[in-house]
């Protein structure tokens, strides 16, 4: 057993996110397993109250983001909020959902780690780059996967990506849309830790355990200093993505996008 590894207790169960607590260590898990744990409307709503109350919380000193089941997070839930006559509403989805989420990991004042196995995707990803740290398991991989679906990235991730490894790297993933593994992801500098799948987990909560026992002010000031360094510009690359989504969720390449991948089939991009 490895020093500073937690035993978690279940500390709240909300309908789609469980909250642990190991002394000052919080513990959300996303866990809607099998959709891998998508975000829709619930989990959104869930996962924004967990994080105000463990961000209100002065016993709370350092926060753990994790995933249920197989993955971290596969994105946005395509078979929800997305069936409504006409097109989709993206940008109050992103502006009501979303947003708020990313907000509250980085304005909250104590250290947010994502431990990503499996997939972290989509808006996933997203979540999982607005925390402090980022370590993965080797078998974990990363996504942008809009374009897959003739959509934009968003949740902050125009943002998050470049910002981690320029502008040459963040095109690239964008545009091809492809799958960076945990290996690629730390080369690249995307991520800070990969571990092997069977000391992930001791290795994720020995290094929560460690910022937990550390200096919580200290902690709060680095992210201020952070935030005011880059983060200052998120609220306005927020709105840059809610309006270009918001444009493209009216668009025929939308549409055929997200039916060829209800179908599991190669979407027919026409650019309309």
């Amino acid at each position: 057993m490895m020093a500073g590894v937690t035993d978690y207790e279940l500390a709240r169960e909300y309908q789609t996110v469980n909250y642990y607590r190991s002394g000052g260590a919080a513990k959300l898990e996303l866990n809607r397993p099998a959709s891998l744990n998508a975000l829709d409307e619930q989990l959104s709503n869930d996962l924004q109250a967990a994080l105000d109350e463990v961000a209100g919380d002065p016993g709370v000193r350092a926060v753990l983001l994790t995933g249920a089941g197989r993955g971290f997070s596969s994105g946005a839930d395509l078979s929800s909020g997305l069936a409504e006559e006409g097109p989709p509403d993206l940008g109050r989805r992103l502006a009501q959902l979303y947003h708020p989420i990313i907000r509250g990991v980085r304005v909250m004042p104590k250290p947010v780690v994502s431990a990503v196995h499996g997939a972290a995707a989509g808006v996933g990803l997203s979540l999982a780059l607005a925390s402090d740290l980022v370590v993965a398991a080797e078998s974990g991989y990363f996504l942008l996967a809009f374009v897959n679906i003739g959509l934009v990235p968003d949740g902050g991730s125009s943002l998050f990506v470049p910002s981690r490894i320029g502008f040459s790297r963040a095109a690239e993933m964008a545009m091809l849309g492809e799958r960076i593994s945990a290996k690629k992801a730390l080369e690249w500098g995307l991520i800070n830790r990969v571990w092997p799948d069977e000391e992930f987990t001791a290795r994720v909560d020995e290094l929560v355990s460690k910022l937990a026992d550390g200096p919580t002010r200290s902690y709060a000031g680095i992210k201020r200093e952070l935030n005011s360094w880059l983060y200052e510009r998120m609220e306005h690359q927020l709105e840059v993505e809610a309006g270009i989504q918001q444009e493209l969720g009216r668009s025929a390449d939308f549409a055929a996008g997200v039916a060829a991948f209800r179908q599991k089939q190669q979407p027919r991009f026409t650019g309309a």
